[in-house]
């Protein structure tokens, strides 16, 4: 479905803030085991900090200490971020006791004297939902992959990379207005890369509207203006429409960036065979195969367009050599495919104009085969 995939391999530490918080002489046990584990990475120091912290909260009086509570957050939160893998042996429910407390010191209204402390346990609970999102994805829970990234979302706002994992999720749950919004969201300045325009066109594809697909990937140029792909994607869709006076104002700046492509030459070529400049289809056409000589749609048009010209006034003057090219390059396109009645059929006709009875008599006994 995506041009581009978005790559959902690697999660992106928010792990930054200070472990040297400020601290009273009864948390010093607590804080002395974080910045342990922060210089040797082991869990041990976390499970002490967790010991020293629950020893502090045993009365009523110590579970509204907005102090000690702030520090149970931190090392909570540390230990469900950095202990993915439960070594420690925490119960089911630590995570959703972890979220709880955070919730309840965030709503306390002199939480601002400790706004660097929470925002740490915020961005470790963040981590943990987008942790739980990735796994959900890769078990094709695209629904609660959804939620896990909008709850990572309530704790990392500023995260914009998130709206990529929302709109990724919904795209592959089927919800297809939901991702293009996030998606789109995406398409600023700051954050807009070419996977997520090229995410945003093929949903509208899916969705039938062409028009929003279009007005996408111009969106997308207006910010990546050298993106081939992109680029390549709008010429695309104005082919795909018809709309070759569209294509026409592009063509100049594709064909810069893809000379050596036949397949951009031939779509070049086809254009302007659509809006009859001819002069500039057959040098395109001739360039087309001299790319790729076994492009039978080049080959074919070619001969097409020769034959096309023998019955145009302004080209009377060639109407001979054109008629013979053309017989030159549609047998060349039928010796690619034999069996195409089409380029058959118009040997069939070009040989009866020119009174060529031996060439005319085997096209016809070759159409003949083709019916039994």
């Amino acid at each position: 479905m995506m041009s581009r995939k978005i790559i959902l391999s690697v999660l992106l530490v928010m792990f930054t803030a200070p472990l040297a918080f400020s601290q009273t002489e009864a948390l010093k046990v607590v804080v002395n085991n974080l910045a342990y584990y922060r210089q040797k990475s082991e869990l041990k120091y976390l499970s002490n900090a967790k010991k020293s912290v629950d020893s502090l909260i045993k009365t009523r009086s110590d579970s509204n200490n907005m102090a000690k509570n702030v520090y149970k957050a931190i090392v909570y939160s540390s230990i469900a971020y950095l202990d993915s893998t439960n070594k420690l042996n925490q119960p089911a429910n630590f995570f959703d006791q972890t979220v709880e407390l955070v919730n309840k010191l965030r709503s306390r209204s002199t939480i601002y004297k400790y706004q660097t402390e929470i925002d740490y346990a915020k961005r470790c609970l963040a981590n943990v939902y987008i942790r739980h999102g990735f796994e959900q994805l890769k078990q094709r829970d695209f629904g609660n992959a959804v939620q896990s990234f909008h709850d990572a979302q309530t704790y990392a706002p500023n995260f914009g990379q998130l709206n990529s994992y929302i709109a990724y999720a919904n795209t592959k749950n089927g919800n297809y207005q939901d991702a293009v919004k996030y998606y789109n969201g995406l398409l600023t300045t700051d954050s807009v890369k070419t996977e997520y325009v090229s995410a945003a066109v093929n949903i509208y594809k899916l969705m039938g509207d062409t028009a929003k697909a279009l007005q996408t990937v111009q969106k997308g140029l207006k910010y990546l203006p050298n993106d081939k792909g992109l680029l390549m994607e709008e010429a695309t869709i104005y082919n795909n429409q018809r709309d070759y006076k569209g294509l026409e104002s592009i063509l100049s700046k594709l064909l810069e960036q893809n000379s050596n492509n036949p397949d951009v030459v031939f779509l070049a070529a086809n254009c302007y065979d659509h809006l009859e400049d001819y002069d500039r289809a057959e040098s395109l056409y001739l360039r087309a195969v001299d790319l790729n000589n076994v492009k039978y749609a080049a080959v074919f048009n070619l001969g097409v367009l020769y034959l096309k010209e023998t019955t145009l006034k302004q080209y009377q003057d060639n109407a001979d050599k054109n008629m013979s090219r053309a017989a030159q390059w549609l047998q060349r396109a039928s010796e690619m495919v034999p069996r195409n009645a089409t380029t058959l059929q118009l040997l069939q006709l070009i040989y009866a104009k020119t009174g060529n009875t031996v060439q005319l008599n085997k096209i016809s006994n070759k159409l003949q085969q083709l019916n039994y």
